[in-house]
């Protein structure tokens, strides 16, 4: 199948993997943008097998060519705007913005920034950590839900046959609050610095179900259908991680870097405020992560 042209906004762990797995089938994307040039970027996959990125890095938007097929958005929530540029030179009216980023206001945050494309949402298991300079390792196989509907066919065909599995759903809404019930318990791991060895302690397993239970009140309130079992369920899986397991907001914040607090758990504090639902643990979270996120990208 022929892809048209493919551009992957931001080579972190997330995009330097969908733009392996788009090289591997035959579908190399005709650029990647970066805000500094890294020769050698690779991935290696959960057989050993190592690829390097062939496409062409470039580092300011005027360089990366007109209106593309697709783009995919790889940059972290809280970095959106900062790709205006990228989506201004790239996003056209024939153009899908595949947006492979936390959080469940995909379209809220790009479409502005996108003009006439076709915002595509997703939720994202990318199981990648850095190895090295240039490096990334993925763990096992990378799935990547969207909806059951013409774009997400769409998808499904340009990432067919790759290391990418691709999930079609009737229900994105649900998918969707069901990650970040998850997402939102693991960024309390930023605040003591700590692995999910800490969901093994009693007290700690007790604020996580409450906070859990809030993503999945405001969760209900946005349309997603969760049942209770699920916040008891999200806490039992972090607890029943390895010791060593972290998650990418522990490695921003050993790092330095700025937190993806808003997309994870600011959004359920102000969700929660507009539809009328309390979230005692968020409103003490919120700003926790706040004061503790303000490094660099």
């Amino acid at each position: 199948m022929s892809a048209g042209r493919v551009a992957v906004v931001g080579l972190g762990a997330i995009g330097s993997l969908f733009a392996a797995a788009l090289q591997e089938t035959g579908r190399t994307p005709a650029v990647l943008c970066v805000r500094g040039a890294r020769p050698g970027a690779a991935v290696e996959g959960p057989d050993g097998q190592v690829t390097t990125l062939a496409a062409p890095m470039v580092t300011c938007p005027e360089k990366a060519g007109g209106p593309a097929d697709w783009v995919l958005l790889a940059v972290k929530a809280h970095q959106t705007e900062g790709a205006a540029g990228w989506l201004e030179r790239l996003a056209g009216p024939g153009t899908s913005v595949l947006v492979l980023q936390n959080g469940v206001d995909h379209r809220e945050r790009v479409t502005p920034l996108a003009g006439e494309a076709t915002v595509v949402p997703t939720v994202i298991w990318c199981p990648v950590q850095p190895a090295g300079q240039t490096l990334f390792r993925q763990l096992r196989q990378a799935r990547l839900v969207v909806a059951d509907d013409p774009a997400g066919r769409r998808v499904a065909e340009l990432l067919g046959g790759s290391r990418v599995q691709v999930e079609l759903t009737d229900d994105l809404v649900t998918v969707a609050w069901h990650k970040l019930t998850l997402n939102a318990v693991a960024g309390l791991l930023a605040l003591p610095a700590r692995t999910a060895v800490i969901f093994r302690e009693e007290a700690i397993a007790r604020l996580a179900e409450r906070l859990a239970a809030e993503c999945v009140a405001v969760g209900r309130a946005e349309g997603a259908d969760l049942p209770d079992q699920v916040a008891a369920d999200v806490v039992a899986r972090l607890a029943g991680r390895s010791a060593e397991a972290g998650s990418s907001i522990l490695t921003d914040r050993l790092a330095g870097r700025r937190l993806e607090w808003e997309a994870r758990n600011g959004i359920i504090q102000r969700l929660g405020a507009r539809h009328g639902i309390p979230t005692p643990v968020s409103d003490v979270i919120v700003p926790l992560l706040a004061a503790c996120g303000g490094g660099t990208d």
